[in-house]
Order: C-alpha cells, then structure tokens, then sequence
C-alpha cells in the first residue's frame, strides 16, 4: 500500500461542524413513551424488547451469516446501543441489509481488520472486506497507541479501508475521549454506488451520507461527542421508515423532480436526501468524499456500504494537564447547560451525554421497535435457522 495520509489541517474544519449541531430536545417520557424514533411519523404499534435478549439473537442472526463469535458480539453490541440512544437508523434495523449483501457477496462477514505501515510511514487499518464497525475500533484502538508511546508527538493519523459498514461513529470518537485524545474521523469515498445526497442547489443524489465526528474527554457526565451525517437524515432512518409503514419529517428528501416530500417510496423511486445545513452539509460532504475517495484510494466494498475512513487522533495532555482540560472543559459546558431552555425544550444539553443517559433508562425499560420491523427481524431468524427469539409479550400503541 503506498498511499500517504495528512491530518492536522483537517481540524480546522472540523470543528465548524460543531456548530451546526442542532440541541435535542429532552424527552423523560413514561414506560409508554414512543418517541424513541422521533424521526419516524405514522407509526401505531411498537414492541418492548429487553436489550440483553435483543442483544444475544442479534450475535446468532450474525453468526449465522458468517461472522465468528467475536466479530458477532462487536457488531451485536453496537447495533444495540444504537437503538439504546435512539439513534434506531444504524440499529437492529441493519441485521436484515446485513444478512442481504452477505449473500450477495457484497462484503466479507468473517473479514477481520489488520494492521499495515505504508513504505512511507503512514498507518493503514486493512478491513479485509469485512465489517467496518470492527475495522474502526481497531484504527482508534491503533491510534491510542501511537499517541501513547513515549517517542511520540501526541498526534496520531489512520486511514481505514477495504471494509463493510462502519456503523454509529460516536462510539468510536468516544473511545478515543476515554483514553484521553481529541478525536476526530470522517468517511466518504462510496459516490458510484450510494449516491444519496444531493449537492446544495442540486436536484439529484450525486454524494454518500458521508459522516462527521468528534469526540473530547469531558466532565463528570462523560466525553462530549458529535456524530453526523452529512445529509439532513442518516439513510438507514429511511430504510427504518420503510420497514416500518412510516413517513419522514419534512425538509429531509426530495423526489425524482427534485420536489420536496415525506414519503420514503419517493426516495427509493430516483429521489435523494437533501444536504444538512444547506452549504454547510454538502461542503463537508464533499470533503469527506475527497478524503475518503481520494486521499485514501478506491474504496473496495463500496457496494456493500463501505466507506474508507480517516481518523485523527491528538493528546489532549501534550496542551493541558488532564485535571485543567476538565475544569476547563466543565465550565464550559455548565454555562451551555444553564441557557434557559426554548419553547419546545426542556433543558439544554451536551451532544453526547443525553444518548448515554436515554440507554441507561433503557435498560430498565426496554427498548422499543416498530412492531413491522420486529415482525421482520423474527422473519430473518426464522429464515437463518436462529431459535433464541424473545418472547415479546408487550404492544404499545402509538398516539402520533
């Protein structure tokens, strides 16, 4: 492999992205609460899983398509806390696209990531055409090291390639808040294959959703994180929407005229997303497709969600004292958190922390599905030879 990486002027634009995270709004909501997917309208009936269980027949549905024990529990976990902080577009919502693009040999279910140094120095994270959400952890994880050895500079860059779906991003920048460094990755590369986003001004998709995060070590509540796509809505929200019989919010996609519409169908017949913030999205659409299409080389499971990823990595105690980074960083975020709240809103909150909260919560609950994508996730069960399916004895209906 004989590409080189660069890193450190990328943060600069970064943390212009910052600003365009939009404040959710706090939901506390009872045992019959549906809002865990706001973004899906129409639905009427959902069904109460315990995460445990949902957890477990998602390791044997990955098992069953290829995936080795470890590889099904990482991929398992990670689409679960997915639906625990109710980002239900990269949740047990993908074990069915998965299960697809398996059969049709799109990616690799047992590719395992390793690690390759270029001629030139730079550090590669090779996915081996399997899962992406593996093939990241592995980068952070090779990241944290290199930051970590003495003869270091505290700035580590890895590209991460040749691999399936990455997943939900905030884990990862999450990783490497923990371990005390600025986090920062980004992933695009896919046009030919997923062209989903329309450039601002453009009446057709022509860009993948391709995602933005960042993550640094916080306060007492955890590391702050931002994690999005480029687009006005992940894509998976439109596959969810689709599975569940459900319409979309407004401002989101677009048909094949370019006219505006809720309606998931209107996407799948030739529409496309429309890019977040306008100008804003579309730019670092754009930017991550050059980083990841470019910078990084082919991307060589496109077909099968892949995306080459970029990931940067900077120690915070190289600047700061850990102990003055999070008085800094506390001060900060307790001024944020005494805004009074707008109409609509209960509190202000940092992006990151209300996720961790709303799973806590969950794993006393139960987390809540759409009963049509329950009903097809049982089906794909079925169907891949899986017995240990919950028992799911509560229905909620839905007043929206």
């Amino acid at each position: 492999m004989n590409r080189q990486l660069v890193g450190c002027t990328l943060c600069g634009i970064i943390f212009g992205a910052a600003g365009s995270w939009l404040i959710r709004k706090w939901s506390k909501g009872s045992k019959t609460n549906t809002k865990n997917s706001g973004k899906l309208r129409g639905v009427k009936n959902w069904v109460r899983i315990n995460h445990q269980e949902l957890i477990e027949l998602s390791v044997e549905i990955l098992k069953s398509i290829g995936c080795d024990e470890i590889t099904a529990r990482i991929v398992g976990e990670h689409l679960v806390e997915s639906n625990l902080q109710s980002i239900d577009s990269h949740g047990v919502v993908r074990l069915e696209q998965y299960a697809e693009q398996a059969r049709k040999g799109l990616f690799s279910p047992d590719g395992c990531p390793v690690v390759n140094k270029t001629a030139k120095g730079a550090w590669i994270i090779d996915g081996n055409g399997g899962f992406g959400i593996t093939a990241l952890k592995a980068g952070v994880q090779k990241g944290i090291e290199l930051i970590q050895d003495p003869s270091s500079c505290g700035v580590a860059v890895v590209g991460v390639v040749n691999c399936g779906h990455t997943g939900r991003l905030n884990q990862f920048v999450e990783q490497g808040a923990k371990a005390g460094a600025l986090t920062i990755i980004c992933g695009g590369g896919s046009r030919k294959c997923w062209r989903q986003v329309a450039p601002y001004g453009g009446a057709k998709g022509m860009l993948p959703t391709n995602p933005w995060a960042v993550g640094l070590p916080g306060d007492k509540d955890g590391p702050v994180m931002i994690d999005f796509a480029t687009s006005a809505m992940a894509g998976g929200w439109i596959m969810a929407a689709l599975q569940a019989g459900a319409t979309l919010p407004e401002g989101v996609i677009i048909d094949k005229h370019g006219q505006p519409t809720t309606d998931p169908k209107d996407y799948k017949a030739g529409g496309a997303l429309l890019p977040a913030a306008g100008p804003k999205g579309y730019g670092l659409g754009l930017m991550a497709e050059l980083i990841g299409g470019t910078l990084l080389g082919k991307v060589e499971v496109e077909a099968g969600l892949g995306l080459n990823m970029l990931i940067i990595l900077v120690d915070t105690e190289k600047f700061l004292p850990k102990e003055m980074l999070g008085v800094g960083v506390q001060s900060v975020l307790d001024e944020i958190r005494n805004c009074p709240p707008g109409p609509g809103h209960e509190a202000v909150l940092v992006p990151g922390q209300w996720e961790r909260a709303h799973a806590e919560r969950l794993k006393t609950e139960g987390i809540l599905l759409p009963e049509s994508i329950w009903a097809r996730i049982q089906t794909l069960a079925i169907q891949q030879g899986v017995t240990n399916i919950p028992h799911v004895e509560e229905v909620v209906t839905s007043s929206q």
